[in-house]
């Protein structure tokens, strides 16, 4: 998974630095990070949509314009996949890490 996310990401990249006539990825570029965060909600509330529907191939697919448009975002900020990585391996080698139950108050 690694060497694809890698691949997405350079392929991002190089569309902002070469950028053909017709490319998505330019386009949000140039209309600036509230138009990729924007994008980033829509595309996790159709994930959320296909999850609750059940239908496989539209979870895969809505997963797929997830993950794009967060690559676009951390692109975008500069943020690289392999910092991403870091963090999840990181975070892999917690063990006993459930949080404890919240004690909700009920005389709210």
């Amino acid at each position: 998974m690694n060497d694809i996310l890698n691949m997405l990401y350079n392929i991002i990249i190089n569309r902002v630095e070469e950028p053909s006539k017709n490319s998505y990825t330019r386009y949000l570029f140039d209309s600036g990070l509230n138009k990729i965060l924007k994008k980033c909600g829509e595309e996790c509330s159709e994930v959320i949509i296909a999850a609750k529907d059940g239908n496989t191939e539209d979870i895969k697919q809505e997963v797929c314009d997830l993950i794009y448009h967060l690559m676009v975002m951390l692109a975008f900020k500069g943020i690289t996949p392999e910092e991403i990585g870091e963090i999840i391996i990181e975070r892999s080698q917690k063990k006993d890490n459930l949080k404890e139950a919240r004690v909700t108050d009920t005389n709210c």
